[in-house]
């Protein structure tokens, strides 16, 4: 059965038991940098616009993906991601490790940064 997640409480409630409160996390670590970005569902995940696609993150079966919505934002924080699994446009968060708070503020920080120079 295929169920349209329609927001991002639903993908959450979704999920399974033991991940539920490390998205969550994530959720709200996105919206304490972003409060007034808009929460929905791109590309069947969370996702954050905010003057553009700004972040989206995801469950798996062993992490929880992380993503910037760009090509470059991994490449400029290479060395702070150094014990992540990434590509281009993503990064790997493992579920048995705690959520790097800090490391995705400073993400989206940047992103919001990057999507207002795209305004001007």
């Amino acid at each position: 059965m295929n169920i349209a997640i329609k927001d991002i409480d639903s993908y959450i409630s979704m999920q399974p038991e033991k991940v539920q409160a490390s998205l969550e996390k994530i959720r709200q670590t996105i919206k304490s940098v972003a409060p007034d970005a808009e929460e929905m569902i791109s590309y069947g995940m969370p996702a954050f616009k905010w003057n553009g696609m700004l972040v989206g993150f995801a469950a798996a079966k062993n992490h929880h993906g992380f993503y910037p919505w760009n090509s470059t934002t991994v490449a400029l924080f290479k060395d702070e991601l150094k014990s992540f699994e990434t590509s281009k446009g993503a990064i790997r968060l493992p579920i048995d490790k705690p959520i790097p708070v800090a490391l995705i503020k400073k993400i989206v920080r940047s992103r919001m940064k990057e999507n207002l120079s795209k305004q001007r």
